[in-house]
């Protein structure tokens, strides 16, 4: 089956991230999640967004750190490590201030970028070996 989009083709697509393409998608489901925040509160949209932001992170870190294993491994081994990432950096920034819509903003982003920057770290260690 050549045009059937399997976990395989979708999590290469996705770790391969050429020009930042689902790092900016995961931008974009943060900005969702905010709106979502701020104004809409539909449980449809915020579930959405997140589940977006949840795949995109989690295949970033399981790739980033556990390459070798399988896929089901890797990408569970990645949401683990995500939300353990979202507590860490949570409990920064409500030990620092207080975490209210802009701060969970912060936190999303923070979360995002660094496993993007991960990834990307990662992808060339394993080039240049």
């Amino acid at each position: 089956m050549k045009g059937s989009l399997s976990f395989n083709t979708i999590e290469r697509s996705v770790v391969r991230n050429k020009k930042l393409k689902y790092t900016a998608i995961s931008y974009s489901a943060i900005l969702a999640i905010l709106m979502n925040l701020a104004s809409f509160q539909s449980p449809l949209i915020g579930s959405i967004a997140s589940i977006i932001y949840l795949l995109i992170n989690a295949m970033f870190l399981g790739n980033a750190f556990f390459e070798k294993e399988s896929d089901f491994f890797r990408f569970m081994f990645g949401i683990l490590l995500l939300t353990t990432l979202l507590g860490f950096v949570g409990w920064l920034a409500l030990i620092i201030y207080n975490l209210d819509t802009l701060r969970v903003t912060l936190v999303l982003v923070v979360v995002a970028t660094s496993s993007s920057l991960l990834n990307r770290r990662m992808k060339h260690r394993n080039v240049q070996k």
